[in-house]
């Protein structure tokens, strides 16, 4: 039934000198069409020296870089591949790494924000022929957001390596879930590379009403979910989410080092609006405001780091958001003085923190508005209930104590997924 299959296991240990041994990370690859593997079998993260007690940390590798563990599955085939400008060994672009390694990097699909990451949220996305390689790239957020049978025809097979940050309403993972359908549907491989969950330390939130499912929620789960993509395919799988309850032949290409309590800080900005760690730590928390009338800071160099509105004048701190080309280019109050909270230098919590939500409701001049005028707030937050907790001004330990029963049965469906030392 679950996805954790195919596992090759190899360990070495060396030792330097007597009293003191370092055993070496086990080497972990998952994909999904046999039997689970045993608890005991999840992945070494860290060792340590025995004379003074400190502990080794081995170097952190992401899936692309175990190039050895998966260069054979391409050989002689036609690669597809849904990348964006995070899919990075080392230095250089898993495309043009590829390549050079004599690969037949056939096309590129493409998910929001573009190849190269430039588009910004919610911009339509074309179909184009990148420069650099001449590869065709094909939009997975314009006419279609899943890729279609002719869209798949040409290729043996599809990789998937884009870093996710850990939210239910950051789409990469929307665009994944219907990767693994098309390529279910298809008969088409699928080997996903995985990366660490930058907020992958903690779970929270209320868990999605299906009734709200949209790009921005395709999947019940809470805000904050807890997985790292290779996990969350095994979810997917494992609990038959896909249509008709289909199955995906796919392999996970397993994080070396990691567990869900490694800090890890992203190389490069996952999105044209995601520039620094605490954008990335904040965005669970502030996320829901991109469905009121409340602006996180697009149009500025600090976005996800700041809130305001110009209905919000009882505050110290003001912004303005202008076009920013590469980053916002129509921000919403363009040009206008927003009040609000400087957040840069908060320390975030490993929680959604309602308590902006909350005062910056508290403050509006214009509660009518504040919501918007869809249910845009309510796919964001993945209920209906949580608009009007806040007009009934409840607390948010109030709030919080009506996500519970399903925060438990989500977590203890979530922990036959893990791939990686859990942060309980």
């Amino acid at each position: 039934m679950f996805i954790h299959s195919n596992i090759q296991i190899s360990m070495r240990i060396k030792g330097f000198f007597a009293g003191i041994i370092i055993a070496l990370p086990i080497y972990l690859i998952f994909s999904c069409s046999s039997t689970p593997p045993a608890n005991d079998t999840k992945a070494i993260t860290r060792s340590t020296a025995s004379t003074d007690s400190v502990a080794i940390v081995q170097p952190l590798k992401v899936g692309a870089e175990r190039l050895d563990q998966y260069l054979a599955l391409l050989k002689n085939k036609k690669v597809g591949m849904v990348v964006n400008h995070t899919a990075m060994v080392g230095k250089t672009h898993l495309v043009d790494t590829l390549i050079s390694l004599g690969i037949n990097v056939h096309k590129i699909y493409a998910p929001e924000h573009g190849f190269r990451g430039t588009a910004d949220a919610g911009e339509h996305v074309a179909s184009y022929t990148d420069k650099k390689t001449g590869i065709a790239v094909v939009s997975l957020y314009g006419s279609n957001k899943k890729p279609s049978p002719e869209q798949l025809a040409d290729v043996d097979i599809i990789i998937y390596d884009i870093q996710d940050v850990g939210a239910r309403f950051f789409t990469y993972i929307s665009t994944m879930y219907l990767v693994m359908e098309s390529c279910a549907e298809n008969n088409k491989p699928l080997l996903i590379l995985d990366r660490p969950n930058p907020n992958g330390d903690y779970v929270d939130g209320p868990v999605l009403d299906m009734k709200l499912k949209s790009f921005i929620g395709m999947l019940p789960l809470p805000i904050v979910h807890g997985l790292t993509v290779g996990e969350l395919a095994q979810m997917i799988q494992g609990e038959k989410w896909l249509k008709d309850s289909l199955k995906c032949n796919f392999t996970v290409i397993a994080v070396l080092n990691y567990t869900h309590n490694t800090e890890y800080i992203l190389p490069i900005k996952p999105s044209p609006n995601m520039p620094n760690n605490q954008a990335i730590r904040l965005y669970p928390s502030l996320g829901i405001f991109e469905g009121t009338n409340v602006s996180v800071g697009r149009g500025t160099y600090f976005p996800f780091q700041v809130l305001g509105s110009p209905f919000t004048t009882d505050t110290t701190f003001s912004f303005t958001p202008v076009s920013i080309d590469g980053m916002s280019k129509d921000p919403m109050h363009m040009n206008k003085k927003c009040y609000g909270f400087d957040l840069r230098n908060v320390v975030y919590k490993k929680e959604v923190d309602l308590s902006y939500v909350i005062k910056m409701y508290e403050l509006t001049s214009d509660k009518a508005g504040y919501f918007g005028k869809n249910n845009f707030f309510d796919k964001l937050a993945g209920t209906t209930t949580l608009k009007q907790q806040l007009i009934e001004k409840k607390s948010a330990t109030e709030i919080k104590q009506t996500w519970q029963k399903d925060l438990v049965i989500y977590k203890a469906m979530r922990k036959k997924y893990l791939l990686y030392t859990d942060f309980e």
